[in-house]
């Protein structure tokens, strides 16, 4: 047997180099989970900003939006410039906007800061899985790729937890502290450790095509958030959707006619990627949707707070740890098909158990409904990552690692957006007929969301006490109305999955199809079906 196609060619000390990325990786994890539990002090004009709803969803969205667009240029430039200098540059700007969103004043500054991070963000998640892939020997990569996505679920267990210490003992702004000195150990060891590569024949940054995706993706979510507190009738909401839809149908063309597109939509064309693509927008859509209202749920509608709602939210966290990992094996045995087909089951059935959670439903049963999501999103995002992966050559990492976080962090916007504002609009026609007497002022206030509702409240004493309890109904049957909105998202997954994935996991070390070939392998497989 010929030696060079049993020797593995990664790097000699690509697992060390592998925890580094994943130091990496986890900030940008914390980051997110950490704000899931500082949103009601935040939105607290006492002890936080004042945020209304849609400045929380703007706070995450402004992140997620500028880390979507960017995710494609900061892939170019790190297959142009090198890996390793893109990964720093990225950790550099996310520790200073950290400082930035810490010290915030205001809910737009907090926004602005969260943009920044975005950047920052941008440069670090697809530099982390570029250099994965090329430090790994093929017959590795799924293997170290689970456990990348299983670092996912220490950042989701450790933020939380993390936070809710924090927002006991410090003010809000502490949450975004925390950054700081994993970023610091993260640097030294990315400097010390991790070696630099690049591709030898990069492509081109597409200005136009940044620009676009970017403009079309904030007008799309803003006529989203709009429409919610407004009414979709409303020509703000209406006018930028179709704009947004202008845009984006206009980036598309310009796309396919481009030689280094931002974004090749001619990938599209083959279903293994497709749908890869699909099921990772789908799940975070639900997921992160599912994430924002839920921790309303927990600190306002529970009375829980910060720390134990942290706690509360680690099953959802065990469980990548635990099954993240483990998916390579399940794949190997049971083909990407159904092990992401299963994973949207998991996390469509806990989403029809938040449709039926009340104020009153044992504590347990959220924890458990955690615990099935978390499974089902950690059997969904390795062996679709590795099924974008796989259709691409290693030199093109950058690329399919910028494909599968951008529509990730597209789909988690996206998700927080429409059932965000299935919450705010169902709420406010839950709470209206509550509000007779008060003055305007505060009956707009307390209009806004169920945190302005419960500030309203404070403020009128003993009489308050009526108006948390509708409050508290109101919101219950907003949220059931966001979570069948989420489960009608994780149906849609499951025939993605099981319509476009492959059926057999893609040959360790074996030759890239292209998109040609592999739309003919999907046509057959379909037809043996």
């Amino acid at each position: 047997m010929d030696a060079s196609a049993t020797a593995n060619t990664g790097h000699p000390r690509r697992w060390t180099i592998l925890a580094v990325l994943i130091v990496s990786l986890v900030v940008v994890v914390l980051d997110n989970t950490v704000l899931n539990v500082a949103l009601k002090i935040i939105s607290d004009p006492h002890h936080g900003l004042g945020a209304s709803q849609s400045d929380l969803e703007w706070a995450i969205n402004s992140y997620t939006l500028v880390f979507a667009g960017l995710l494609f240029t900061w892939g170019v430039l790190g297959d142009r410039v090198g890996r390793r200098k893109i990964l720093l540059l990225g950790m550099v700007l996310f520790g200073l906007s950290s400082l930035a969103s810490a010290y915030a004043q205001s809910p737009g500054q907090l926004i602005v800061a969260r943009s920044l991070m975005g950047i920052g963000g941008a440069a670090i998640l697809p530099a982390t899985l570029s250099i994965i892939s090329n430090v790994f020997d093929p017959r590795e990569r799924a293997r170290a790729i689970g456990i990348w996505a299983g670092s996912v679920g220490l950042g989701v267990a450790i933020g939380p937890v993390l936070g809710g210490v924090l927002l006991e003992h410090f003010w809000w702004g502490s949450v975004f502290l925390i950054n700081v000195p994993i970023l610091v150990f993260g640097i030294i060891a990315a400097l010390l450790l991790v070696p630099e590569s690049r591709d030898p024949q990069p492509g081109r940054i597409d200005i136009a095509g940044v620009l676009l995706s970017i403009a079309g993706l904030v007008l799309l979510v803003y006529g989203i958030i709009n429409g919610g507190d407004h009414g979709f009738g409303h020509p703000a909401a209406w006018g930028t959707l179709l704009a947004a839809v202008v845009i984006l149908v206009a980036f598309v063309l310009v796309e396919r006619r481009l030689r280094y597109p931002a974004l090749d939509v001619k990938l599209f064309g083959n279903p293994r990627f497709s749908g890869a693509v699909a099921s990772v927008g789908l799940v975070f859509f639900a997921g992160m949707g599912t994430l924002f209202f839920i921790a309303f749920y927990l600190q306002l509608v529970r009375a829980y707070s910060p720390l134990v709602t942290g706690l509360l939210m680690t099953p959802f966290a065990a469980a990548q740890l635990v099954f993240a990992p483990a998916s390579a094996a399940l794949v190997r045995r049971y083909g990407p098909k159904l092990v992401c087909a299963a994973g949207m089951v998991l996390v469509t059935l806990a989403l029809v158990g938040f449709v039926v959670v009340t104020a009153t439903s044992p504590i347990w049963v959220v924890a458990v409904l955690f615990f099935l999501q978390g499974a089902g999103m950690a059997l969904v995002m390795p062996p679709a990552t590795e099924s974008i992966m796989s259709t691409l050559p290693r030199e093109k990492a950058g690329v399919g690692s910028a494909v599968g976080n951008t529509i990730r962090q597209v789909g988690g916007a996206i998700g927080v957006a429409i059932l965000g504002s299935i919450l705010s609009a169902v709420y406010r026609g839950g709470i209206d007929g509550h509000l007779g007497g008060l003055p305007a002022g505060a009956s707009d206030t307390a209009r806004q969301s169920i945190s302005g509702t419960y500030a309203v409240a404070g403020q009128l004493g003993a009489p308050g006490r009526s108006l948390i309890a509708a409050g508290n109904d109101a919101f219950i049957h907003a949220m059931h109305w966001a979570a069948a909105g989420a489960v009608l998202v994780g149906i849609i997954g499951i025939v993605v999955a099981l319509s476009w994935l492959p059926r057999h996991a893609a040959a360790p070390g074996g030759p890239k199809p292209d998109v040609a070939e592999s739309l003919a392998e999907e046509q057959l497989e379909l037809a043996e079906a």
